[in-house]
């Protein structure tokens, strides 16, 4: 449930099976090094939820001998356990009552109900809610809230609906009226912000500079070349130099364009220029940084890192095969 969140069934399939495979139980995850965590979810993107499904691990440890709490209430105060999460583990995996809306659910219950208000304003989720744990109350309640996700995704679709062969049809409000393809409504959400950033490839005595994020905030706890975003009408060599005096205390001289890569998050469009930089004059005096390391070419490459950082990293043809 954990990778699912924003994330493709067929793709989530083998990351599951491999960190299964790593961490075979709670106390393998619980006592892992974060980096081992990060390392095998490279890939799945959003890695807040790696860290918060390492945090429920060792709370699960230290508060529940070990063992998942198969009540709502109780997973829900488990770090990244939502609403939604504790309502899909506690019907599927314990068997319990418990409701669960996601976008698929939503959508059915909108076409089913004939709902054709914002289904994100705070009244619609409220009776969203409330429709899905009326409906839960019968037997098998982990199959049930599985049937209506699938419903969602096979035949309830977004665009173009099965409807002639949807089993609810007769019951269904939006195809009596016709409009199943409008429903539900949705209002536009703000467009991502445009951001650029500069990071530098430096060099030292054959090794390579690498920092670590902060655990919180965007990215946080994954490696990535040091650098900064651009502020307004800077240019991105002058922030990259700014950047790497204010973060880290080091001064660059050589500084070469090696190019730039664009990468697309939640909320935000980077624009990340990456530069080669020939000389780094100073002593690493971390801020705003978690740690740094001076690696091999390739071992950046090793390290967990996000999306952007393999972009700039595929700029500068560097791989963990190098």
């Amino acid at each position: 449930e954990t990778m699912l969140q924003q994330t493709r069934v067929e793709t989530v399939v083998p990351y599951y099976e491999r960190f299964l495979e790593r961490f075979p139980d709670v106390y393998a995850l619980a006592s892992a090094d974060s980096d081992d965590v990060f390392g095998q979810w490279a890939g799945l993107g959003y890695y807040s939820r790696a860290r918060n499904l390492q945090a429920a691990a060792r709370e699960v440890v230290d508060r529940f001998d070990g063992r998942l709490p198969g009540d709502a209430d109780a997973l829900r105060s488990l770090p990244g356990i939502g609403r939604y999460t504790a309502g899909a583990v506690a019907s599927i995996a314990f068997d319990r009552p418990e409701p669960l809306v996601d976008g698929n659910v939503a959508r059915v219950l909108a076409r089913l109900l004939g709902i054709r208000e914002d289904i994100k304003q705070t009244k619609v989720v409220q009776r969203l809610w409330e429709e899905a744990s009326a409906l839960v109350t019968g037997p098998r309640p982990g199959d049930f809230n599985q049937s209506l996700m699938e419903l969602g995704a096979t035949l309830c679709t977004p665009r173009s609906p099965g409807c002639e062969t949807c089993p609810l049809r007769r019951r269904c409000d939006a195809y009596r009226a016709g409009d199943a393809a409008a429903l539900p409504v949705k209002s536009r959400g703000k467009p991502p912000r445009a951001v650029s950033a500069a990071a530098g490839w430096i060099m030292r005595r054959g090794q390579v500079l690498a920092v670590r994020r902060p655990a919180g905030g965007l990215m946080g706890g994954l490696w990535e070349l040091p650098g900064g975003d651009c502020e307004a009408r800077e240019k991105p060599d002058a922030a990259l130099r700014r950047a790497l005096r204010e973060g880290l205390g080091l001064t660059v001289q050589g500084i070469q364009p090696a190019g730039h890569v664009k990468h697309v998050f939640t909320h935000r469009t980077l624009r990340l220029h990456v530069f080669r930089c020939n000389e780094a004059r100073g002593r690493v005096r971390r801020q705003g940084f978690d740690a740094h390391r001076w690696l091999a070419p390739r071992g950046l490459a090793a390290l967990p890192h996000g999306g952007a950082t393999q972009k700039a990293l595929s700029l500068l043809d560097v791989s963990p095969r190098e």
